[in-house]
């Protein structure tokens, strides 16, 4: 029995995969590889039709019942599945927040109550069409299947998690760079807007100097016109050299912040792809930068 249900799981998370395959072509015209995985396997959906199935069996014949509990089941599924993912990778992977109703993001009732209506046609007509197919394998042959799927399972569930391990510390990298470029942006603004403020407040006073004592201190501003030139000249050749080294400086992490965002990692792409409304709970901001790039790169 249980090697029965485990072969239900693998089925209904391909079938999963391929609902969520149609509606994106629906929407966005072209094949995304949708799902957590890279494989096409949608487990969430296998989680949740095996639960409808084994759980609701009691009333699988009353539509009203049966209804409301895959109401129930698959949106506690959703949410709980939305909530540890989040806490785990610090990035919300699907968001509802702008349907009425909604429960943190993690579930909404459209959403829900088409999983309803959903589970209705799978326990009334597919389930048992795939439980009178599957009869017709042999256990060892069901055996082998399930070990393959099993092993390609935990090896793209392992590849799976490093991408996104290694998307959240490029992240982290982005937003630093980020940070420093903003810092060196502003005090490469603030050492202009000083030395012109300087320069422009020494000719203001060496101007209100003269038109009020001009008989009396002429020589004292000539003086003073000479002194503050040859200290212009310095102060403005020490100015340029610290302009030249920040702009060099902010030059360079432009550069570096570029080769992060272009710096390829397996399976990003199809991960942002597939879940374009993603958020980061830690570095959304460099995570939006990371989505702007990889879109606009790939023609999306």
């Amino acid at each position: 029995m249980i090697i029965k249900i485990y072969l239900y799981f693998f089925i209904y998370a391909f079938f999963g995969w391929c609902v969520e395959v149609i509606y994106a072509a629906l929407k966005e015209g072209k094949f995304i590889n949708r799902g957590f995985l890279n494989g096409p396997l949608c487990p969430i959906y296998g989680f949740g039709v095996i639960a409808v199935v084994n759980f609701l069996k009691p009333v699988q014949n009353n539509l009203f019942f049966l209804f409301f509990g895959s109401v129930f089941i698959a949106s506690a599924i959703e949410l709980t599945a939305g909530f540890v993912l989040e806490k785990i990778f610090r990035q919300k992977w699907w968001d509802y927040s702008e349907v009425p109703f909604n429960i943190g993001g993690y579930i909404c009732p459209l959403f829900s109550m088409m999983w309803g209506i959903a589970c209705l046609v799978i326990v009334d007509q597919i389930h048992p069409l795939i439980v009178n197919m599957s009869a017709h394998i042999p256990e060892p042959a069901s055996l082998i299947i399930l070990l393959i799927l099993s092993i390609v399972f935990v090896i793209d569930l392992v590849a799976t998690v490093n991408t996104i391990l290694r998307i959240n510390k490029k992240l982290e990298h982005i937003e630093d760079l980020s940070l420093l470029i903003r810092k060196s942006t502003d005090e490469l603004g603030e050492n202009l807007a000083t030395g012109v403020i300087a320069l422009s407040a020494k000719k203001d006073e060496l101007e209100e100097l003269a038109e009020h004592k001009k008989e009396e201190i002429v020589e004292k501003i000539t003086h003073a016109k000479k002194t503050m030139e040859l200290n212009n000249i310095a102060r403005k050749h020490k100015l340029d050299e610290a302009l030249q080294h920040r702009e060099k400086t902010l030059a360079e992490l432009k550069k570096a912040n570029r080769e992060i965002l272009e710096a390829g990692i397996f399976g990003q792409g199809r991960l942002l792809k597939a879940f374009p409304n993603i958020k980061s709970t830690l570095h959304n901001e460099a995570l939006e930068k990371l989505k702007d790039h990889i879109f606009k790169s790939t023609d999306i």
